[in-house]
């Protein structure tokens, strides 16, 4: 089994331990996931770009804690939809290879139609 797997399984558990399963549809997990990166973007909201490297040690544990939280509802809704998270992950970043060609998005934070060309029917 492998650690998404097990993550996901663990996840599944919890829920149906808790009779949670039924509120878990994609649109609610969906939802659910929106709130928890919002939570962790109010722990960044106020801070210079130096501070958020240098958090302190409660800092750092409750971004880890709401990292945690964001992955959770995301297993959790590629559990209900069936998606398998690393595989996924590696198509998502094949396409990503070719929307950002290295040598043109390097240094760069334009999005990736700044690097197609115009004839290209293929986005």
């Amino acid at each position: 089994m492998s650690e998404f797997q097990y993550l996901r399984a663990k996840a599944r558990a919890f829920a149906e331990a808790r009779d949670w399963d039924r509120f878990h549809s994609p649109k609610n997990l969906s939802m659910a996931l929106c709130g928890e990166a919002g939570e962790l973007l109010d722990l960044f909201q106020w801070l210079t770009e130096v501070q958020s490297y240098e958090l302190t040690p409660e800092q750092y544990r409750a971004a880890a804690h709401e990292v945690a939280d964001v992955q959770i509802y995301l297993l959790r809704l590629a559990d209900k939809l069936d998606i398998d998270i690393p595989k996924a992950f590696e198509e998502k970043m094949a396409i990503n290879e070719q929307r950002y060609p290295a040598d043109q998005a390097r240094g760069s934070a334009r999005k990736y139609t700044a690097y197609q060309n115009p004839d290209d029917t293929n986005p």
